[in-house]
């Protein structure tokens, strides 16, 4: 089975529109396309996003815990580099590289 990470933008946009390759990528994990490889690092990002005020407009409370609860559920919870190398032009993103890395993962999706 195909070992994969997504950007936690890429979760954003699934959980916000019901198209694109976003929500697309999610189905598939549903379905069993992919294992979802996350971590504690991954999982503090999106529920820092989630759990914003301003992202009420898209989003309820009750659905953010629902969607963060799937997630802890279902995906590959994996280890963070102790200190990820400066690998990325966003050094914000280089714990999503070491994530790729260290567990050999097939794909890195992200969002920009």
């Amino acid at each position: 089975m195909c070992r994969v990470v997504l950007d936690p933008g890429v979760l954003i946009a699934a959980l916000i529109s019901s198209q694109g390759a976003p929500r697309a990528l999610l189905r598939a994990w549903i379905d069993g396309a992919f294992e979802l490889l996350v971590s504690p690092d991954l999982r503090a990002e999106l529920r820092r996003v989630l759990e914003r005020p301003n992202f009420r407009r898209y989003a309820s409370e009750r659905d953010v815990r629902a969607y963060v609860a799937l997630l802890e559920r279902f995906a590959t919870l994996c280890a963070d580099a102790d200190s990820p190398p400066r690998l990325s032009p966003d050094p914000g993103d280089d714990y999503l590289l070491a994530l790729a890395h260290s567990q050999s993962a097939d794909f890195l999706i992200r969002t920009h």
